[in-house]
């Protein structure tokens, strides 16, 4: 069992991997890392995960002022472009139907330090695994370090929450 909030639903060899985000943050960096296995197929799990550029899919209450994130797809959402919004990070890379990498914004990355974040779709035999890894740099003032220990926390349960509502969601409406 783990008890640094680093991880949720991750095997040993996803902690291990490496992720686009992994080259935005300067190295030695740290992360964590979130999966799920979802049936349905990774090119339409996508979609959902193209509309994290506008509704976090956690508790809305907190990350989304009260709004409802949407529980069907857009229609017309823009395309993915880099420097979009995704959540609170910037659209650094991409690839349709496999991930959407982001960064923090430099204003952001003064406060709280370099960090990064990739949405990794994998396809299995009758769906697909979405596994999220946070990264960010590991050198950094005792300060933030104690802070990015609570904050691995607080991640671990919106993640959790946005993991679960993308699956129940993407499930829901699988062709």
């Amino acid at each position: 069992m783990n008890l640094s909030g680093r991880v949720w639903g991750a095997t040993v060899p996803e902690q291990e991997a490496s992720y686009p985000c992994d080259r935005l943050v300067e190295t030695p960096a740290k992360g964590w890392t979130r999966a799920v296995d979802i049936s349905a197929p990774a090119d339409f799990v996508f979609r959902w995960l193209r509309q994290l550029t506008i509704a976090p899919y956690s508790y809305d209450w907190i990350d989304f002022r009260g709004r409802k994130s949407p529980h069907t797809l857009v229609d017309g959402l823009p395309e993915l472009a880099l420097g979009q919004p995704l959540l609170v990070f910037e659209i650094a890379s991409f690839e349709t139907g496999t991930h959407i990498t982001g960064v923090l914004p430099a204003q952001l990355a003064e406060r709280h330090g370099q960090m990064a974040v990739s949405y990794t779709l994998r396809p299995l035999d009758d769906g697909c695994r979405l596994v999220v890894k946070v990264a960010f740099e590991a050198k950094q003032p005792l300060a933030q370090r104690l802070r990015r220990r609570f904050l691995a926390w607080g991640d671990l349960v919106m993640m959790r929450k946005q993991l679960l509502t993308l699956k129940k969601l993407a499930e829901r409406d699988s062709p």
